[in-house]
């Protein structure tokens, strides 16, 4: 792909049940398949609308689970259903990643290919693909680039990027090192340091570098990948698939790849101030979606449609109706209150993180009917 799009292919992971956004985000219908950014649009939808600019539908790539090809493909008309790639079981991103890459390479071995989520939330657009843009210059210089989101607090959520000179004549910066999330202590040394990026998992390389780089440090992994490539176009491919996949690591790409990619001096990246948000929990998503004067957020609701919500004298509330009953509070605050067809969850925002644990904790008493 050349002409005006600017010739990038997009891969979107698209697995995870979404445990913190529970009971809304299930193993059969998780979060990106839902419309929570404040349009009718799903997360997936608006992940693929955003790349346009850059991106023909043609050349978008989903990796998904069995279960969800369905309800991706039909969520993305667009899409030709052969580029939605379906992963056997799960086996982590490096995989799903390396399989997209690897169908992209049989088209252009030397294509530019964007990795990104399928649950992010985006406020400007317009900047975000400024940031892809500059990004892409690193790439086609043999760099394997991640966008690094500038910090505005010492968030202990979400990893770190250490970041070093600049690279070239070019915006890139290199990336020294990849962070675990850190204490608030050392968050907060980081911010204040100026020399940290929010690693905010979205990647863009040549498919040739990549898969080059992959080979060096995970062979096994880049083996299984080839001969599921080397078998995509024959009538084999789903024996092969079958054969070869159970036997892949399960492991990331930021373990199996980046890291060692930077130790090397081969990671780049360009800070991006576009408003990203990782949409984990309930509390990121009231912050995020468009409040009333009380802090109140209702997620979902059509203001033109019969009201499901009735709130009188509550503050900051995220109200989720997604049952078709109504929902009534009165005198409370700052509390999450998800309500479906077969599950009602009701918790204190501040405790937002914490409802995976109910998932763990329904799985242990094999209710698996409520996951």
């Amino acid at each position: 792909m050349t002409d005006e799009t600017g010739g990038l292919f997009a891969v979107i992971p698209a697995g995870g049940s979404g445990t913190r956004l529970w009971p809304l985000s299930r193993a059969g219908h998780p979060k990106f398949l839902h419309p929570l950014t404040g349009t009718e649009a799903s997360l997936l939808q608006a992940t693929v609308d955003r790349l346009a600019p850059l991106v023909t539908p043609d050349s978008v790539y989903v990796v998904t689970g069995v279960a969800h090809a369905a309800a991706v493909s039909r969520q993305l008309a667009g899409v030709p259903v052969e580029n939605i790639l379906v992963e056997p079981s799960p086996r982590d991103s490096c995989a799903a990643i390396t399989l997209a890459a690897a169908v992209i390479a049989r088209r252009n071995p030397e294509a530019i290919m964007g990795s990104f989520a399928s649950d992010h939330l985006i406020a400007d657009t317009g900047e975000f693909i400024e940031v892809l843009r500059r990004a892409m210059i690193g790439a086609r210089q043999g760099l394997l680039m991640t966008l690094g989101i500038t910090p505005t607090r010492p968030e202990t959520g979400y990893g770190y990027l250490q970041c070093g000179g600049v690279i070239g004549d070019g915006p890139v910066l290199s990336v020294e090192e990849f962070k675990e999330k850190p204490s608030y202590d050392v968050a907060e040394s980081y911010v204040k340091s100026g020399n940290y990026l929010w690693n905010a998992g979205m990647f863009v390389w040549r498919v040739d570098v990549f898969l080059t780089e992959l080979a060096r440090q995970q062979p096994q992994l880049h083996a299984g990948i080839a001969r599921i490539a080397q078998a995509w176009d024959s009538p084999g491919r789903e024996e092969v698939i079958g054969e070869v996949w159970p036997t892949l690591p399960r492991i990331s790409v930021d373990y199996a790849v980046m890291e060692g990619a930077a130790a090397v001096g081969r990671v780049g990246s360009v800070p991006g101030d576009f408003g990203w948000n990782d949409v984990g929990d309930f509390h990121t998503l009231g912050e995020v979606l468009a409040a009333d004067a009380a802090g109140n957020v209702v997620v979902g609701r059509d203001s033109m449609a019969k009201p499901g919500v009735l709130l009188r004298e509550t503050e900051g509330l995220v109200v989720v109706p997604n049952s078709g009953r109504l929902i009534a509070a009165l005198g409370v605050r700052d509390l999450i209150i998800v309500d479906t067809p077969d599950a009602v969850l009701v918790c204190p925002r501040d405790r937002a993180q914490e409802v995976k644990h109910i998932v763990d904790e329904l799985k242990e008493l094999g209710e698996l009917g409520y996951i």
